[in-house]
């Protein structure tokens, strides 16, 4: 899978990712810090990625998104370090690859993580 990182996001979940065999990148790396939220799911749609964000504004741009097959992994997470990303993460993948393929807003809490398929309205039960 190819994912890109927005900057809220630690550089060590991106190496993880490439660690197990997915195509990463990270906002920073590309010097797009400064890049707008709409900006960014421009260019996940383009590249084909998913999106990695504690950002909860793109939970509603991909609502207005008009369809556009874009997923996102939205974190909502109290222990916000890397470990702790990388672990949910690693649930999420193993649990909702499929969701991710075929479009989804996953959002992933401390002990849960609910899968929103794409076009929104369309849910699937939580995990």
């Amino acid at each position: 899978m190819r994912f890109l990182a927005d900057m809220g996001v630690d550089q060590r979940v991106v190496q993880w990712l490439r660690n197990q065999g997915h195509e990463a990148s990270h906002l920073r790396n590309e010097g797009l810090h400064r890049l707008p939220d709409e900006q960014i799911f421009a260019k996940a749609v383009t590249e084909g990625r998913i999106v990695l964000t504690f950002d909860l504004d793109f939970g509603e741009i991909v609502a207005i998104s008009k369809n556009q097959a874009v997923s996102v992994i939205l974190f909502r997470l109290h222990n916000t370090r890397a470990a702790n990303v990388i672990r949910r993460l690693a649930a999420v993948l193993l649990d909702s690859s499929e969701a991710l393929r075929a479009g989804a807003v996953i959002t992933v809490e401390e002990a849960r993580h609910r899968i929103r398929s794409l076009p929104i309205g369309t849910s699937r039960s939580p995990t």
